[in-house]
């Protein structure tokens, strides 16, 4: 069931949100101070292409950097969680959209604080 999910995904929703995540990472990686930012972008992309089956947690090891990171992340972020929220709001209208809804959904909260989380599977 995953995989179709994931399938359906991809061509509904995963294309663009990776692409989405893809385009502010390189800008972020434009400058030496929002490598680390656009490394986290890479991440989530990797994420939003191909989700059920995964999730992202909190790194273990993320600190005070962080912190600071994600703080100067959200305004970036907000434009990419009001995507997630469009395309959302798009799948929900059918009935087989509303699993991918709900996973665009779950990704707002990472596209506003993506450092110092890891993407895991799930069994």
């Amino acid at each position: 069931m995953r995989t179709l999910l994931n399938i359906i995904w991809f061509f509904f929703a995963g294309i663009g949100l990776w692409f989405s995540y893809v385009i502010v990472g390189i800008l972020a990686c434009l400058t030496i101070v929002g490598i680390p930012a656009g490394i986290a972008c890479f991440r989530i992309a990797n994420y939003a292409i191909w989700p059920f089956g995964r999730e992202v947690v909190r790194a273990a090891d993320a600190g005070a950097w962080t912190v600071i990171g994600n703080i100067l992340w959200i305004p970036l972020g907000l434009i990419l969680a009001i995507a997630h929220v469009a395309t959302a709001f798009t799948l929900a209208i059918t009935i087989i959209g509303i699993p991918m809804a709900w996973a665009n959904l779950k990704l707002i909260p990472i596209s506003l604080t993506p450092m110092g989380r890891i993407v895991v599977e799930t069994h």
